[in-house]
């Protein structure tokens, strides 16, 4: 084990809370010896019934808990059961969200046991209905909320946090969030749900993330006069006003936490989000998970799929609908694959990707009045106003929907995809699920069984003529929290495009045999952790290559230092 994790995990840990080995006893240090209620109250070292008598003695809870002694296994069967309990998805996540804040190691104990059924709650779609909803739900603040008041004192702020060893950052101003727009302030149920993620599917420690939501207003009018809105109820800022506000904040980051602190962008609008990775990525360690995360997963499923199909990505033509943040992310990382699978340009493989937006097909007709991230993508053809048309003239044999707009892939789409393929490959990505180009059924019906589908959302599984097929989840669970830890164990100070292919190639590779002949393109995420450490690793090994590593020697087994850098969330014994 590497002499910079314990065995709860984490890296770098300054404060030693995890330094002890599981047999070690540890003092519940907060401002003093933690005891009593204020014991009790303290996510962090809570572990309810769970006290042992001794424990109970040495730290004046006595008398304040029942005094049955029930194990971290027994509080999770019955955590468990109360959650299956309710019919409505937003009551779960409710519920889950008051076990975060009351019992921390019970809360990720419960994610990692039961990931794939708890996954929907927690993430998408329920937390976009949570979202929607915050201000009516808000009970207990989680996360750092930076508005423009605070302009000229960004740093002052991030001092308040009560943790210093931060190690990543997710940050949203709430402007687009998953498929349901400008949400202003109430996108923060997004940065604490991908967190929540960060620890549960890649091990990093709780203490050491940090979700932030920047409040410069919201263009969205129901919530401007919702009673319950919980942020500034003013028009959204933008223009430089806005630039200079998050300048102010990205300089106070890299002041606070250093220069190996990954801040991830999360659910910004598109003339923001492709603006903020251009202009941080070479001073910071940046990443976005709309662009870089969402491409890095679809590359994994297309690469994993000409397994089954039997061909290479060079031999496929794209068709994307939608051209935002997403789309065109997915599309140039595909363009730089083939391009390093074949030798060509990226120009020159580019033309084998076509894309669709609100005004139809993309071509060079068009170019002067596309924005700047669409104009790649402008290739020579007659122009084509809608998808159908597009599928009939491209004759695409891969269909990628990330138009964050519902039932767009119509029956007549799906049986021409079906016409000139063999095997059409169908991944209908918008979040929530509500917003998917198309049901699983839907493709799997209108195909006869002969369509490879993912989806962004999940889908349960679907019988057609005798046989069942699953749908694979093309989710960015898969790729950022390996790659975060990927990132932190190295010491990055960078993110480079092929630490992604490298994160797409080792996902690719975790799918079996067994889950090809189900129809998946993707591992089951009951193996999740297993899967993060190999990209994680796949993703270390990268970033010795490219030399913008600072944790050196580069360790000799990367998986394994990855294993054991991951926090564990069992109970610790207390002095």
């Amino acid at each position: 084990m590497s002499s910079n994790s314990g065995v709860g995990g984490g890296i770098a840990d300054v404060y030693g809370e995890d330094s002890a080995t599981l047999d070690q006893l540890v003092t519940p240090w907060v401002t003093s010896v933690a005891s009593g209620c204020t014991l009790m109250r303290d996510p962090r070292y809570n572990k309810g019934l769970a006290f042992t008598d001794k424990e109970r003695d040495a730290h004046y809870l006595t008398g304040l808990l029942p005094p049955v002694i029930l194990s971290q296994d027994v509080q999770e069967r019955k955590v468990m059961h109360n959650l299956r309990q309710y019919t409505v998805p937003l009551q779960r996540y409710m519920a889950l969200m008051d076990l975060q804040e009351r019992n921390e190691r019970l809360f990720y104990k419960l994610l990692i046991d039961n990931v794939e059924e708890l996954l929907p709650v927690v993430y998408t779609p329920t937390v976009g209905e949570a979202c929607q909803k915050y201000g009516s739900i808000f009970r207990r603040p989680q996360g750092l909320y930076i508005s423009l008041k605070e302009k000229g004192k960004i740093l002052e702020v991030l001092k308040n946090w009560p943790q210093r060893g931060i190690q990543v950052i997710v940050v949203t101003d709430g402007e687009r969030i998953l498929g349901l727009g400008d949400l202003g302030c109430q996108g923060m149920g997004i940065p604490v749900g991908k967190l929540s993620l960060y620890t549960a599917l890649g091990g990093i420690r709780p203490s050491a993330c940090l979700p932030i939501t920047i409040d410069v207003g919201t263009n969205n009018e129901k919530l401007l006069n919702e009673e319950f809105y919980i942020g500034l109820k003013q028009r959204r800022e933008n223009g430089e006003e806005y630039a200079e506000f998050l300048h102010e904040f990205m300089c106070a980051v890299k002041q606070n936490y250093g220069e190996k602190v990954l801040v991830q962008f999360e659910d910004f609008a598109n003339h923001h989000a492709f603006e903020l990775l251009s202009k941080y990525s070479s001073s910071h360690l940046v990443f976005n998970d709309d662009i870089q995360g969402t491409a890095s997963v679809v590359l994994a499923g297309l690469i994993a799929a000409q397994k089954v199909l039997g061909k290479s990505l060079s031999d496929h033509t794209f068709l994307f609908l939608g051209a935002g943040e997403a789309g065109t992310g997915i599309a140039e990382l595909i363009a730089l694959q083939i391009s390093k699978e074949t030798g060509k340009s990226i120009d020159e493989t580019r033309g084998k990707i076509w894309l669709v937006d609100s005004k139809g097909l993309i071509v060079s007709s068009r170019k002067e009045s596309l924005q700047h991230f669409k104009q790649p993508w402008a290739h020579d053809h007659e122009p084509v106003k809608e998808l159908l048309g597009a599928v009939n003239a491209i004759k695409p044999t891969v269909l990628i929907g990330t138009s964050g707009v519902g039932k767009t892939f119509t029956k007549e789409v799906v049986e021409a995809m079906a016409t000139f393929n063999e095997k059409p490959l169908i991944l209908a990505l918008s979040n929530p699920t509500s917003q998917a180009e198309c049901t699983a059924e839907e493709a799997y019906t209108w195909t006869k069984g002969r369509a490879i589908f993912a989806s962004g959302s999940p889908f349960d599984p679907v019988e057609y003529d005798g046989k069942k097929f699953f749908p694979g989840q093309a989710n960015n669970c898969y790729i950022f929290p390996g790659l975060g830890l990927g990132l932190i164990m190295s010491g990055a100070i960078r993110v480079r495009e092929d630490m992604l292919l490298a994160a797409s190639d080792a996902l690719a590779s975790q799918v079996t045999e067994e889950n090809f002949a189900k129809g998946l393109i993707y591992p089951p995420f009951a193996n999740i952790r297993k899967i993060s450490a190999n990209i994680a690793a796949s993703v270390g090994a990268k970033t010795y290559e490219l030399g913008l590593a600072s944790n050196l020697p580069r360790p000799k087994d990367l998986v394994k230092m990855a294993e054991s850098c991951m926090y564990s969330p069992v109970y610790r014994n207390f002095r």
